[in-house]
């Protein structure tokens, strides 16, 4: 029987296999995920990728994340050199910025992002954070990459309810699956070891298109190896608890 893969981990691994070598890369705050997957980048497959982050330190050295942050000063004080956030935007809005790691509350199939209100704008269910840097990113990084931990109808729409940011998003990745873009729709790329493409299917609010039924590569030993060094109390599981 085939051991169990735990989410944080293949979700961590999915987001890494995204980053190409020699990419800029920018993750925000409360960005976990994405921050070990871009380390895991950098010591596997893509030690070239550029790592920039909301502290503003580029490339930082540290292999270990000991501090319950995605923004924190290991992010600084070990890096190579500063990058403000405002030169990140700039940078963005330049063309130069190749990936985007952001997150939000609900999607379409358009891979339109809603970070805003759960029902009516002017009287909804739930008032939300907002965007705050996704309204740029979005549009200007060459990708936009989304992470979300819940995967359910009300988080993958037919229609959102409200359009915070849309443009470049290129992939979704939750716990069940991979979602790429394809011809302006998202559909799926590949499904998690241990879930089915019937289980994506119901837990979607949008018709669900795929080329191919195809698993997601389960993470390797060295994959798993470096992520324990990386990430030794498990920050990349805090969305799940």
């Amino acid at each position: 029987m085939r051991e169990t893969v735990r989410p944080g981990d293949m979700m961590a691994v999915c987001l890494s296999r995204l980053i190409r070598n020699g990419e800029t890369v920018f993750h925000g705050v409360s960005s976990h995920l994405p921050m070990v997957a871009v380390l895991l980048a950098r010591h596997t497959h893509a030690p070239e990728a550029v790592h920039l982050n909301i502290p503003g330190g580029v490339n930082p050295m540290e292999p270990a994340l000991r501090a319950f942050t995605s923004a924190g000063e290991e992010l600084y004080e070990p890096a190579c050199a500063a990058f403000p956030l405002m030169d990140v935007f700039d940078l963005s809005m330049r063309g130069g910025l190749d990936v985007a790691f952001l997150s939000g509350v609900q999607f379409d199939r358009e891979g339109r992002v809603n970070a805003s209100v759960i029902g009516d704008y002017r009287r909804p269910k739930v008032r939300l954070p907002g965007g705050a840097g996704s309204a740029v990113l979005i549009p200007t990084a060459k990708r936009a990459v989304i992470w979300r931990t819940k995967h359910d109808r009300r988080t993958f729409a037919e229609k959102v309810d409200f359009v915070t940011a849309q443009g470049h998003v290129s992939d979704i990745v939750t716990p069940l699956c991979h979602f790429t873009m394809a011809e302006g729709k998202l559909i799926v790329g590949s499904v998690h070891p241990g879930h089915t493409l019937a289980e994506v299917a119901e837990n979607t609010g949008f018709p669900v298109q795929y080329y191919e039924e195809r698993e997601t590569p389960p993470p390797t030993e060295e994959e798993l190896a470096w992520l324990r060094r990386i990430d030794p109390r498990d920050l990349r599981s805090i969305e799940f608890e």
